[in-house]
């Protein structure tokens, strides 16, 4: 690379002019003698001309001044040539592009003065390019494999002989196909009447730096003119300006552990330490804090030609997606920077800068790009081979089901029948209710029959709720829709509930059920499956006997009995009963076992009393009884700190003397 810098937005004139642009695939090959000719039509030959004024594209093609090599840029046969060359072909003479021209039967020719001639031109070199790539495909398998070049972030230029520019594709319009990045390129050195700027931004680790940045300075601007106080010529002013910057920071991420709070609470549980919340907190300052940045700056956004965004994908809804957003999601002026970067900070934002609008510059000759180039494609790997159609006969051999394509009422109508069986299998009656008298008169009414692709254990509503386990579903379609409980389950769903239904029936033997041979019919009572989804059917039958014929097994609704209110009383009744006799059979089992225990008990042994206690039984009853008294013995001293129960020893001593002393002085008298 050279060590003289180049900024993107003041490229030197004569460099610009004599700039093409240069691909990998669209670099001269070796020269090669040309072929005996006549002088008034020269053959092209694979060595480019080499000057000032010359296209290192087309063959052979110099110039006189600029306005002529301007003039060829916008040539047929110029454009011609760059659509071939990036495609990977030999750029052709100016005598072979007129035999070319000859032999469309589109003309390309006409003037490029109105933008609906420029369109046809385009139009028509396409269609020269086309059919000249089609012409020229190979017919073996082989060299049909393209070369997989990789993509780089730079656009190189070719100044003759040996200069060349790189410029990160970025800076240019996305709109803008990589051949007219040159004249993209030329625009990009006018400031117009207000310069040109761009908008940078990063965000990460709870860090943000934001800056609105001047890249080029307006037309006309005279930076030079006037002196300074002491006489001396003023300093121009920089290309690059900042204009404003503003970096901040918060608390989100925990330390040496990596990604936001956020994620590890979608991710995990959410945690609940003081840190979390601290983190949590951080995250919803930083987001207030970079949307008010954005209000405050939107005239000086909506000012820029560029919006340089580094941000994650959860941290882009920062400055996207939310209501009332500066920047909308589709601008077509975001861009995310082509380069790795670091910690944003003002000084890593001065530096992305640097980068973005300081041109590449590497000084090779023809030979040495050429040789680098081969290198490069000598390295790639070879691309596999493009597999051989499969045979008709081996695709029909294969069992897989075709789908049928739906249109868009059967997608409808699925979505439907789908949201109604989901419905129905959570127990969410209101919702159910809502939905049904909406939609209940498109899908047939309360007794039409399930669709088979559903897949579900019941042909009618009222089999799939009682085989579902849903008591309110099956009472609610039963007294208030008056769904048919006699409708047969269909045959084709025996084998997917037979087995369900007999542990069913196995782990609830309470509940009533008819006996069922082998093949005979099956109703929504025989799909449920829990006592108290069949008890909704019994009290039914016990309440409107005349809707249907409940107790009837051929044609029936195959209920085994009917479970009226009075029925259900005498039934709690006889369980209390039965509750009250095992309670007090209990109650008399524990009376015996204390009687037994209490007989089988030996009467307990006297233990004979120290003298003290003995001497303190000798008291009155009606004596003292507080501290050092002889009620409450051992026990009154429970609980009490050793120095109370010396002192309490100490009074009870003391007691015990003064009896004694009596018990003497009364003996003495007598």
């Amino acid at each position: 690379m050279s060590q003289y810098q180049y900024h993107v937005f003041s490229l030197p004139k004569e460099l610009l002019d004599s700039l093409v642009p240069r691909n990998i695939l669209n670099q001269p090959t070796a020269p090669t003698p040309p072929a005996p000719s006549r002088p008034d039509s020269p053959q092209p030959t694979a060595q480019p001309a080499v000057g000032s004024r010359a296209c290192n594209i087309c063959l052979g093609a110099t110039f006189v001044d600029v306005e002529d090599q301007r003039a060829h840029f916008r040539s047929d046969w110029h454009r011609y040539n760059v659509k071939v060359r990036l495609n990977g072909g030999d750029p052709v003479s100016e005598a072979h592009f007129s035999q070319l021209v000859d032999g469309l039967e589109d003309s390309i020719s006409g003037s490029a003065s109105s933008s609906e001639g420029e369109s046809d031109d385009s139009d028509a070199v396409s269609a020269l390019v086309h059919k000249t790539r089609k012409l020229a495909r190979p017919s073996s398998p082989d060299d049909q494999i393209a070369i997989s070049l990789p993509q780089t972030a730079l656009a190189w230029f070719h100044s003759p002989p040996s200069t060349q520019i790189g410029i990160y594709k970025a800076i240019f319009s996305k709109r803008t196909e990589p051949s007219a990045y040159l004249d993209e390129l030329k625009e990009l050195q006018h400031g117009g009447e207000n310069g040109r700027t761009w908008a940078m931004f990063m965000t990460a680790g709870g860090h943000f730096a934001g800056a609105i940045v001047r890249v080029k300075r307006p037309d006309g601007e005279d930076d030079d003119a006037g002196l300074t106080k002491k006489g001396k010529p003023k300093k121009p002013k920089p290309e690059v300006e900042v204009l404003k910057h503003k970096t901040f920071h918060r608390y989100t991420t925990r330390r040496k552990q990596g990604g936001s709070q956020s994620i590890n609470d979608n991710s995990k549980n959410k945690a609940i330490s003081a840190g979390a919340m601290l983190r949590r907190y951080g995250e919803q300052a930083l987001r207030d804090d970079i949307r008010n940045l954005l209000q405050e700056w939107a005239e000086d956004i909506h000012d820029c030609e560029r919006i340089w965004i580094r941000a994650s994908v959860s941290n882009r809804r920062i400055f996207l997606d939310y209501e009332g957003a500066i920047i909308e999601k589709g601008d077509e002026r975001l861009r995310t920077f082509p380069f790795p970067t670091r910690r944003p900070t003002q000084a890593e934002l001065s530096r992305c800068l640097q980068e973005l609008t300081r041109v590449k510059v590497s000084h090779l000759t023809e030979e040495a790009l050429r040789a680098q180039d081969e290198a490069l494609l000598a390295s790639l790997p070879k691309p596999k081979p493009q597999p051989t159609p499969a045979q008709p006969d081996a695709l029909k051999s294969k069992s897989q089901p075709i789908q049928p394509q739906l249109s868009p009422e059967e997608e409808a109508l699925r979505d439907k029948w789908t949201r109604l069986l989901d419905m129905i299998k959570r127990g969410r009656i209101d919702t159910f209710k809502t939905f049904w008298e909406r939609e209940g008169p498109s899908l047939g009414g309360i007794n039409t029959s399930v669709p088979d692709w559903t897949e579900e254990r019941g042909g009618t509503l009222l089999q799939v709720a009682a085989h579902a386990g849903q008591e309110e579903i099956v009472r609610w379609l039963l007294e208030d829709l008056r769904a048919d409980p006699t409708i047969d389950v269909p045959a084709a769903r025996e084998g997917a509930v037979a087995e369900a239904d007999e542990s069913a029936q196995e782990s609830d033997t309470d509940a009533p059920r008819l006996p069922r041979a082998r093949g005979a019919r099956r109703t929504a009572y025989d799909l449920a499956r829990t006592k108290a989804v069949r008890n909704v059917f019994r009290r039914c039958a016990a309440a409107h006997p005349d809707w249907w014929d409940w107790l009837g097994t051929e044609r029936g609704a195959r209920v085994p009995s009917v479970l009226s209110a009075e029925m259900e009383e005498e039934r709690e009744e006889k369980k209390k009963a039965r509750r009250k006799g095992l309670k007090d059979k209990v109650r008399e089992r524990e009376a015996r076992e204390k009687e037994r225990e209490a007989s089988a008990t030996p009467p307990p042994v006297p233990v004979e009393q120290p003298k003290v206690a003995k001497a303190a039984k000798e008291e009155p009853v009606n004596g003292p009884r507080k501290l050092g008294g002889s009620t409450g013995g051992i026990e009154s001293v429970a609980g009490l700190t050793p120095e109370m129960r010396a002192k309490i020893e100490r009074e009870r001593r003391a007691r015990a003397a003064e009896a004694r002393l009596k018990a003497m002085q009364g003996a003495g008298r007598a």
